[in-house]
C-alpha cells in the first residue's frame, strides 16, 4: 500500500495544485522536491480514499501559528513577516493574478530570500493558498532533519501548543510511520516526513470551513452547467 502512495505521488506532476510550482523559479533541487511532493501530497491524499476522523474540538482560534503564521491573514499580512517580499519578482508575479473563478489563488515565500532564513530555520519555502483573499491552507516545506518516525516531528511541532499529544493523531493507512493527520472542529493539521535527510519534511494547515466553501461553489458550478435531463 505504502510503494502504491508514493507512485500515486510521483505521478502527480500535472496535478492542478502543483501549478504554481511548475510556473516558478526554483534555486535548487531541494526546494523543488519540497515543493513537488507538499502539493501532490495536497492534492493526492484525499482522492486515494481514507477519510479522516475529527478528533479534536478547537475552534479556529486554538489552532497554532507556525513562526507567526497563521490561517485567516492575508496576503499583505504574511508579507510583513518578510521584508523585501512586496517588492520580489516571484512573489508579485503570483499575487498579480487574477484569483480562479471560485476565488482561489496562491503564492510561494521562500524565507532564505528575505533574511528570515534564521526564523524559519530549515524552511526552504512556504507556499500559500488563498480563498477570497484569506490564507486557507499553508504549508511550510523543511529540508530536514531526518526523522526516523513521524511521530518525533509531531512531538515537537506541537511543543508550546494547546494541540493534543501525538497519540490522538491519526495515521494514514499504509504510511502509519511518515504521516500523521489532525483533525480539529475547524482546522486540520497534517505532518508528513521523507526524502533523504528529511528534505521533503513539511507541515500542512488547511481552514476546513473554506474548504468547505470551496467545494459548494464547485459542485454549484457543476450543477449549473450540467444541462437538465
Amino acid at each position: 500500500m505504502k510503494l502504491v502512495l508514493i507512485t500515486v505521488f510521483a505521478l502527480g506532476v500535472l496535478s492542478s495544485a502543483c501549478k504554481l510550482e511548475t510556473s516558478s523559479a526554483t534555486p535548487n533541487g531541494n526546494v523543488n522536491a519540497n515543493a513537488n511532493a507538499n502539493a501532490k501530497e495536497v492534492a493526492n491524499l484525499n482522492a486515494a480514499g481514507q477519510q479522516t476522523s475529527t478528533n479534536c474540538q478547537l475552534s479556529m482560534a486554538g489552532a497554532p501559528n507556525i513562526k507567526e503564521i497563521k490561517l485567516g491573514m492575508t496576503p499583505d499580512e504574511v508579507l510583513g513577516l518578510f521584508p523585501g517580499s512586496k517588492d520580489d519578482e516571484e512573489v508579485r508575479k503570483h499575487l498579480s493574478q487574477q484569483p480562479s473563478q471560485f476565488g482561489v489563488s496562491d503564492f510561494i515565500i521562500r524565507p532564505d530570500k528575505f533574511g528570515s532564513k534564521d526564523k524559519f530555520k530549515d524552511a526552504t519555502q512556504i507556499t500559500f493558498n488563498l480563498l477570497d483573499g484569506r490564507v486557507s491552507a499553508f504549508t511550510v516545506g523543511f529540508n530536514g532533519p531526518e526523522y526516523t518516525h513521524v511521530d518525533e516531528f509531531v512531538k515537537k511541532f506541537i511543543q508550546g501548543t494547546n494541540l493534543p499529544p501525538v497519540d490522538q493523531w491519526q495515521g494514514y493507512e499504509g504510511m502509519d510511520n511518515q504521516l500523521k493527520i489532525l483533525a480539529c472542529k475547524d482546522f486540520e493539521v497534517r505532518v508528513f516526513i521523507g526524502g533523504e535527510g528529511g528534505k521533503l519534511n513539511y507541515v500542512l494547515m488547511r481552514d476546513l470551513d473554506a474548504e468547505k466553501k470551496l467545494k459548494e461553489r464547485r459542485a454549484k458550478a457543476h450543477a449549473q452547467a450540467s444541462p437538465s435531463p
